[in-house]
């Protein structure tokens, strides 16, 4: 591994940057097909998305939006794309992902799942060349390794924007920029050799060092 691949393995490995009670699904009879279940409970039939780590793979093979990612686990694009580029905002299709880096994402579940989140659960992943191992889920109890409660900073999208930070979306701001998160896009070690732009090394780099101040600051506090 070249000492590039190694600082974005670090990296990945420590950084959780973008904020995103379990709750189970009786049923009767389940049947995996693909990415959905059939679920048939007291004689009522609906999908379930289907979601493991084979959900997830290199984060430049979905379709950008903006400074972030989608997809849709059941094939739904279409909608999901519509969804993300609606100026007024408008509730995604279940099945649909949003990604910013590529060890956090969300997935929309089948409605009702969730009505706290609006049925998005969140995810936290441990990426490698190997592919993605889901460290966290779940929906309003989720923390990120730096204490942050993932539905607690989407929460203030909710009316308009289902939940989807963005500028104006009315979240708290996160402490890095475009440049810091497109390097860790461009760097994605699942997507094979990093495609880097000027300035992605320097800007990993700095996003390492706040990272180290944060996790030392955080050392201080529990200790004192």
């Amino acid at each position: 591994m070249n000492t590039h691949l190694k600082l974005v393995s670090n990296m990945m490995a420590i950084v959780t940057v973008f904020c995103f009670s379990s709750l189970s699904v009786s049923a009767e009879t389940m049947e995996y097909s693909e990415n959905t279940t059939a679920v048939i409970n007291s004689g009522i039939e609906k999908t379930v998305v289907k979601v493991d780590e084979e959900s997830f793979s290199c984060i430049r093979e979905m379709t950008p939006v903006r400074h972030f990612y989608i997809d849709n686990l059941l094939g739904d694009i279409d909608s999901t794309l519509a969804a993300a580029n609606n100026p007024k905002g408008e509730v995604y299709p279940t099945g649909s992902v949003v990604q910013l880096v590529p060890t956090e994402v969300m997935v929309k579940r089948e409605s009702g799942t969730s009505p706290a989140t609006g049925d998005w659960e969140f995810f936290e992943l441990t990426v490698d060349e190997s592919g993605s191992t889901i460290a966290k889920r779940g929906f309003v109890d989720v923390m990120n390794r730096f204490d942050g409660n993932c539905f607690s900073c989407h929460a203030p999208a909710r009316e308009t924007w289902d939940f989807i930070c963005e500028s104006g979306h009315g979240c708290d701001p996160i402490p890095i920029d475009h440049k810091m998160t497109g390097a860790l896009q461009r760097s994605d070690p699942r997507c094979g050799e990093a495609v880097p732009e000027d300035g992605d090394w320097m800007a990993l780099f700095k996003l390492k060092a706040m990272v180290s101040i944060g996790l030392t600051k955080k050392w201080f506090e529990e200790l004192f």
